[in-house]
């Protein structure tokens, strides 16, 4: 009878394992431009718990014939819905070290994984012009990155009252509300997760034709009723790359003694653009500053980082207490300041990302991506049977079937038939998008392999075969 494998039984056999591992990685990456970005309709074959184990060899065949053909090519070149980034080479090379050392990155009895930590947070804040003062943390990705700023916003309203909401609740601050012009779903839900409320989220209007908020119609609101008041400004919305007016918001804030958050999961990378810099302008005013390192830097998910001038104020939100943890030292102790109190080392392969590209390097894959945008746009523009929704002002593409390809047809069922053609053919994948009363879809350019010559055409090409299909149907 054979015995079950155990990971005993393979230690010997690691290396052999791992070869075998880094093989499947490099035949994967090597197809990557050419393998379908949507794998449509898949079917993953059922298992069930074997009382003998196979072996780590024959999984990984299993894994090789059986998985990897089903799943997206999200890291591909040609991947253009939500805002999903790729890994860099050294981003994947450095997270292949993190998964090796595999050290938990929450106490700073790690020093050197906390240092590093540390280290990265300040190129960030350096590349996006954040004073150097402000600390932050890596979390699981923008959504955590907003419930971290937002209960630590809360904490902050609620002592200007007397009220120390970590121990007495999130009951104790009465009236509390979150102002936003056009905030994020994860806002609304972080809403939710923190018991603020979704019914609290109160949405601003915004200036004619834009998702960018009124700064008047803001005043208006704060005056309306004396409230605690988290204000949540946009920098590059996920329809049409909005920025708000950080800089007169945050005199708002400071005038009404709100607490002024900044969701900049992608949006904070257009500092690095001499043509969109101007936008940021303001952002050293904010409370605490949302962003995503998979996004635009292009490491492995999931990497999202929570930037903030209270970090006093975190870690009474976050402090967390037990008999085995070690006397606070000369570093603090990431889990005194984020949810998780295991957390994967996040930090380096964002420290190798930056040191191995620099500035420059960031720089290059952002101009590049936007050039992408500006080109898909310029296509619709001049097609017959497309609009944008709005226009090209970064790295997304809002675009909807024109009134002549529709001719009174319904629009949001239009939409999905092209998409899903679109996904079918396997050269691209777009997701839907809505703006300004229109169904349509967006592409998100945020992928560091998206190349202005090489893939834009394989994508008009991908768009027409969703339009030609639905013509003829």
């Amino acid at each position: 009878m054979r015995r079950s494998s155990s990971p005993r039984d393979e230690r010997f056999a690691l290396p052999g394992l791992l070869d075998v591992s880094a093989g499947l990685a490099k035949d994967f990456l090597a197809g990557i431009a050419a393998r379908p970005v949507q794998p449509g309709l898949v079917r993953v074959a059922d298992v069930s718990l074997p009382e003998m184990g196979l072996g780590t060899a024959a999984v990984l065949d299993r894994l090789r014939d059986d998985v990897l053909p089903l799943l997206t090519g999200a890291a591909g070149p040609r991947y253009l819905g939500f805002v999903t980034g790729g890994a860099t080479p050294a981003a994947l090379a450095a997270d292949w070290i993190t998964s090796t050392v595999d050290n938990n990155a929450s106490d700073a009895s790690n020093v050197a994984a906390v240092t590093i930590e540390r280290q990265a947070i300040a190129m960030l804040c350096e590349l996006f012009g954040v004073p150097t003062s402000w600390q932050g943390w890596f979390v699981s990705g923008a959504t955590m990155a907003n419930v971290v700023g937002l209960a630590t916003g809360r904490q902050w309203l609620g002592e200007q009252r007397g009220i120390d909401v970590s121990d007495a609740g999130a009951g104790a601050l009465s009236g509390l509300r979150i102002l936003s012009g056009a905030p994020h779903s994860s806002t609304v839900k972080a809403a939710s997760m923190l018991g603020i409320g979704r019914s609290n989220v109160q949405v601003v209007p915004t200036l004619p034709g834009t998702e960018q908020v009124d700064v008047g119609a803001l005043e208006a609101a704060l005056a309306e009723r004396d409230a605690p008041t988290i204000i949540v400004a946009n920098s590059g919305t996920v329809t049409t790359t909005a920025f708000d007016d950080l800089r007169a918001i945050g005199a708002l804030a400071r005038a009404h003694g709100a607490w002024l958050h900044v969701d900049g999961a992608f949006g904070l990378f257009a500092a690095l653009l001499p043509s969109h810099a101007h936008q940021l302008d303001g952002l050293e005013l904010a409370d605490s500053i949302c962003g995503d390192a998979h996004k635009w830097l292009n490491v492995p998910y999931d990497c999202g980082f929570a930037l903030t001038r209270h970090p006093e104020v975190q870690g009474r939100v976050f402090h967390n207490a037990a008999s085995y943890f070690f006397a606070a030292g000369a570093l603090p102790d990431p889990f005194h300041f984020v949810p998780e109190n295991s957390r994967r080392f996040r930090a380096l392969p964002v420290w190798t990302s930056l040191l191995a590209y620099g500035r420059s390097g960031v720089a290059d894959i952002v101009a590049e991506c936007c050039a992408c945008a500006r080109s898909l746009g310029a296509w619709i523009v001049e097609h017959p049977d497309l609009d944008l929704l709005a226009p090209v002002t970064l790295n997304i593409v809002p675009f909807r079937l024109s009134d002549a390809m529709l001719r009174g047809r319904d629009e949001a069922d239009m939409t999905a038939q092209v998409l899903a053609v679109v996904a079918a053919q396997g050269d691209v994948f777009l997701t839907p998008g809505a703006y300004a009363g229109h169904r349509g879809a967006r592409a998100a350019f945020s992928n560091w392999r998206t190349t202005f010559g090489d893939d834009l055409p394989l994508i008009q090409r991908g768009i027409e075969s969703g339009l030609a299909a639905v013509r003829l149907g």
